[in-house]
């Protein structure tokens, strides 16, 4: 267990687990994308972990970019989406794959698809480590895809709560258990 700020979390995800799956999606890109150079686009700031891990994963010639949005306030997504950052490339005529920490309603998806898009790329295809599919109100399609998870409250591994966390190794979920203390009678 751990806290962070006022919220208790138990072991998710484990950094091995990451890993493993992440370096399976590289194998994945590699094969699909043999003989190209796709452009990847990470979705600053909770993907930085995965970006970092996947791109090394990666055996091909490689553009990155980063792009900034936000959707979230605290523990819930807000349903408005805002453009902090915008795409510092050109992308017209690439192959394109969105680097996501995680999709929940998928309206931040959805946005983000719609700007791409006026840029013209040959593909756009969404790798994403997290799908929490019953929270999904938009239809996407997640190309490449780490794991599926209920419709929980997570950190680590990139994914933050209010700022902190995202430095955590693993994934952890919030927790309601409010103390470390478990006295025995």
């Amino acid at each position: 267990m751990i806290k962070i700020k006022d919220l208790f979390f138990a072991p998710f995800i484990t950094e091995a687990q990451l890993l493993s799956r992440v370096n399976e999606l590289g194998a994945e890109i590699n094969e699909d994308y043999r003989g190209k150079s796709p452009v990847l686009v990470a979705v600053l700031n909770g993907s930085f972990m995965f970006m970092s891990d996947i791109c090394k994963a990666i055996d091909l010639p490689i553009g990155i970019t980063f792009v900034k949005i936000a959707s979230y306030s605290g523990t819930q997504s807000t349903g408005k989406v805002r453009s902090l950052l915008g795409l510092e490339c050109d992308l017209s005529g690439k192959d394109v794959i969105i680097i996501e920490d995680i999709v929940d309603t998928g309206k931040s998806m959805a946005y983000l698809l719609d700007l791409l898009e006026r840029e013209n790329p040959r593909s756009v295809e969404i790798a994403s480590l997290l799908l929490k599919p019953t929270a999904l109100q938009e239809n996407l399609r997640i190309r490449y895809l780490g794991f599926e998870i209920p419709d929980l409250f997570v950190v680590g591994y990139g994914l933050d709560y209010s700022g902190q966390g995202r430095n955590l190794r693993a994934l952890y979920q919030k927790t309601e258990i409010q103390s470390f203390n478990h006295k025995k009678n």
